[in-house]
């Protein structure tokens, strides 16, 4: 799912992030901030001692590894302000600070502790080193385990920094969202609230419609230029044909690739590598360019509608399309068809490197994604990824099978009415947002909706191009977290 993804990684972040610092003031809640780009300066990168297996004292004791987080007090009112606790998702955690700047610049509203902390099994907190990925090592990546390490993470530096009585706000993105509503519910006395950006706690229970997220991707091009839609639609149908004909030389020559496909296992291939491209260019449709997950023109979709109807050849210009992605530094002469796109339990794409391994693990076990196009309600070739599908394949590659339905039963599905205090945000760009919360639950149980907005935008920092909705959305976020703060301290004191 999406912070998965990581395209071209942490290093293309750091070189292009850093090159591009800027500052810029916007006003909230009437104080003024600063806001920036590059945010490395103001965090410190630290090491906490977390316990291997909290729910097992026989198998590993009390081992420990290494666990990664960053944390800045360069705004926090010491032992008065809160704690605004970041629960690090399925990638790098420096990926995650660089782009959620809208917790910092909150925290110098009210006075806040900052704290990212990295996932177990994900970037440099890896308990098990090289060997975090091998069976049986890899069975301690569970949800579970997670919020545990949070949970204690949080209550050992509570400890330590002299802020026993700080009450704590828990924010994510994506995965990362669907965790910071996890630590609301699992660990209410430990968290008074949560900020859960593009959070999908529904589709990834398995609940909802499997042809969801690919009607919702479609969605976003047609809404540009329903002919875009069909262009797109008449590229793969197009590519279909050269594949019954068995045409795998054209079929090469059109997308550039580095070998001639020559087998029905490369082309669901090469359909696999092209779809993913509309996810990501749907996700990260922001007003402006990014380098999150990739590099990303501003507007992306928009771009990429114009690459599709500006091109003379349907397939040359689905191969330009999906090059806003694959390709957006130009430097790459042909595509690989299993280098840049690698096939795993989660449809929207599992990303590559060793953090990808560790997300396709969590999509075999307890994060269920039996998502599929069926170039009916979308624009993509019909590809299924069935329940039966996901055991296949679990079995073979990990030695697991599935668990449906253990995600709704750890954490509620949407059956909420029993939280509290967690705020709901979704973009209408994103194509998560529907496998989420879109309706205010209760008083305390609020969702917000962005018109605007793509995956998480809100928790990115504030830019001049930001849309009004998003704006207004932030505005309110912070007005629900300062109520939060405010009774937290009420209820404690």
């Amino acid at each position: 799912m999406a912070a998965r993804w990581l395209f071209l990684g942490f290093m293309l972040l750091i070189l292009v992030g850093k090159a591009e610092t800027r500052l810029s003031v916007e006003k909230l809640n009437n104080e003024v901030i600063t806001s920036h780009r590059d945010l490395a300066a103001d965090f410190k990168e630290m090491y906490f001692k977390q316990i291997l297996d909290h729910f097992n004292y026989n198998s590993l004791g009390n081992g420990t590894y290494d666990q990664r987080y960053l944390i800045t007090d360069q705004y926090w009112k010491k032992g008065y302000g809160p704690i605004f606790f970041y629960t690090g998702n399925e990638g790098d955690i420096w990926e995650f600070a660089l782009n959620s700047g809208f917790i910092t610049e909150l925290a110098a509203v009210q006075g806040a502790l900052v704290i990212f902390a990295e996932h177990r099994y994900y970037g440099k907190s890896l308990p098990f080193g090289k060997d975090s990925f091998n069976i049986p090592e890899v069975g301690l990546l569970t949800v579970e385990q997670a919020l545990a390490d949070y949970a204690l993470m949080i209550t050992e530096l509570k400890n330590e920094l002299g802020a026993q009585t700080c009450p704590v706000i828990v924010f994510g993105g994506s995965y990362g969202g669907m965790l910071s509503v996890y630590m609301r519910i699992r660990y209410p006395n430990i968290v008074a609230g949560a900020l859960a950006a593009s959070a999908p706690i529904l589709s990834t229970a398995g609940l909802g419609d499997s042809a969801q997220f690919f009607q919702d991707v479609t969605a976003d091009f047609q809404k540009i230029n329903p002919a875009c839609r069909d262009a797109v639609k008449g590229a793969f149908q197009k590519l279909n044909t050269l594949a019954q004909q068995k045409d795998y030389s054209r079929i090469q020559s059109a997308f550039s690739l580095c070998k001639t496909p020559s087998t029905p296992k490369d082309i669901h291939q090469l359909n696999g590598l092209l779809r993913n491209a509309f996810t990501m260019l749907a996700m990260l449709d922001y007003p402006y360019s990014t380098h999150f997950m990739g590099s990303m023109p501003a507007f992306p979709v928009k771009v990429a509608c114009e690459t599709m109807l500006n091109g003379t050849d349907l397939m040359l210009a689905l191969r330009d399309t999906v090059g806003i992605m694959y390709n957006s530094t130009g430097q790459l002469t042909c595509y690989d068809l299993y280098s840049l796109y690698v096939e795993c339990a989660d449809p929207t794409g599992c990303g590559l490197g060793f953090n990808s391994n560790a997300w396709d693990y969590q999509a075999c076990t307890e994060i269920e994604m039996c998502f599929e196009s069926n170039n009916v309600t979308d624009m993509f070739p019909a590809m299924t990824f069935t329940e039966q599908q996901r055991e296949q394949y679990c079995l073979k590659r990990w030695r697991v099978l599935p668990r449906p339905g253990w995600l709704k039963t750890q954490f509620w599905g949407q059956d909420l009415s029993a939280a509290s205090n967690i705020i709901f945000s979704n973009g209408d760009l994103d194509p998560w947002a529907n496998g989420g919360i879109r309706k205010t639950l209760s008083p305390s149980l609020i969702a917000i909706n962005i018109p605007e907005g793509a995956h998480h935008l809100d928790l990115r920092e504030s830019n001049p191009a930001d849309p009004e909705s998003v704006i207004v959305a932030r505005k309110k976020e912070s007005e629900i977290i300062a109520q939060w703060v405010k009774a937290a301290r009420k209820e404690s004191s």
